[in-house]
Protein backbone atom coordinates (compact mmCIF):
# COMPACT_ATOMS: atom_id res chain seq x y z
CA UNK A 1 0.00 0.00 0.00
CA UNK A 2 1.77 3.14 -1.22
CA UNK A 3 0.18 6.20 0.33
CA UNK A 4 1.40 9.62 -0.79
CA UNK A 5 -0.64 11.63 1.73
CA UNK A 6 -1.43 10.78 5.35
CA UNK A 7 -4.58 8.75 5.61
CA UNK A 8 -6.87 9.11 8.61
CA UNK A 9 -8.96 6.18 9.74
CA UNK A 10 -11.58 6.42 12.46
CA UNK A 11 -12.19 3.16 14.26
CA UNK A 12 -12.66 1.68 17.68
CA UNK A 13 -9.71 0.32 19.65
CA UNK A 14 -10.97 -3.22 19.18
CA UNK A 15 -11.18 -2.89 15.40
CA UNK A 16 -7.94 -1.05 14.56
CA UNK A 17 -6.00 -4.15 13.51
CA UNK A 18 -8.91 -5.48 11.49
CA UNK A 19 -9.37 -2.13 9.73
CA UNK A 20 -5.66 -1.87 8.85
CA UNK A 21 -5.66 -5.44 7.51
CA UNK A 22 -8.78 -4.72 5.46
CA UNK A 23 -6.96 -1.78 3.86
CA UNK A 24 -3.91 -3.91 3.10
CA UNK A 25 -1.53 -2.29 5.57
CA UNK A 26 1.27 -4.79 6.29
CA UNK A 27 1.73 -5.78 9.94
CA UNK A 28 5.32 -4.45 10.00
CA UNK A 29 4.35 -0.98 8.74
CA UNK A 30 4.53 1.77 11.35
CA UNK A 31 1.27 3.58 12.08
CA UNK A 32 0.28 6.35 14.46
CA UNK A 33 -2.75 5.83 16.67
CA UNK A 34 -4.31 8.78 18.46
CA UNK A 35 -6.47 8.09 21.49
CA UNK A 36 -8.99 10.88 21.75
CA UNK A 37 -10.66 12.00 24.94
CA UNK A 38 -14.40 11.41 24.92
CA UNK A 39 -15.13 15.11 24.60
CA UNK A 40 -12.18 16.19 22.40
CA UNK A 41 -14.27 17.82 19.68
CA UNK A 42 -16.25 19.94 22.12
CA UNK A 43 -13.02 21.02 23.80
CA UNK A 44 -11.36 21.94 20.49
CA UNK A 45 -14.40 23.96 19.45
CA UNK A 46 -14.51 25.75 22.80
CA UNK A 47 -10.81 26.70 22.65
CA UNK A 48 -10.92 27.70 18.97
CA UNK A 49 -14.08 29.78 19.36
CA UNK A 50 -12.65 31.67 22.34
CA UNK A 51 -9.40 32.41 20.47
CA UNK A 52 -11.19 33.63 17.36
CA UNK A 53 -13.65 35.59 19.49
CA UNK A 54 -10.69 37.27 21.20
CA UNK A 55 -9.69 38.58 17.76
CA UNK A 56 -13.00 40.44 17.57
CA UNK A 57 -15.08 38.02 15.51
CA UNK A 58 -18.74 37.62 16.45
CA UNK A 59 -20.42 34.24 16.84
CA UNK A 60 -22.32 34.91 13.60
CA UNK A 61 -19.06 35.55 11.71
CA UNK A 62 -17.49 32.40 13.12
CA UNK A 63 -20.56 30.34 12.19
CA UNK A 64 -20.54 31.81 8.66
CA UNK A 65 -16.90 30.85 8.09
CA UNK A 66 -17.49 27.36 9.48
CA UNK A 67 -20.44 26.87 7.11
CA UNK A 68 -18.47 28.19 4.11
CA UNK A 69 -15.60 25.81 4.84
CA UNK A 70 -17.97 22.90 5.41
CA UNK A 71 -19.58 23.55 2.01
CA UNK A 72 -16.14 23.80 0.39
CA UNK A 73 -15.14 20.31 1.55
CA UNK A 74 -18.60 18.72 1.44
CA UNK A 75 -20.54 20.48 -1.35
CA UNK A 76 -23.30 17.83 -1.38
CA UNK A 77 -23.76 17.71 2.40
CA UNK A 78 -26.80 20.01 2.42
Amino acid sequence: MATQQPEFIESTAGNVGEELARRGVPAERRVLVAIEPDDWLAEVRRVARSRVGAKGWSDAEIDRVIEEEREAVQPDAR
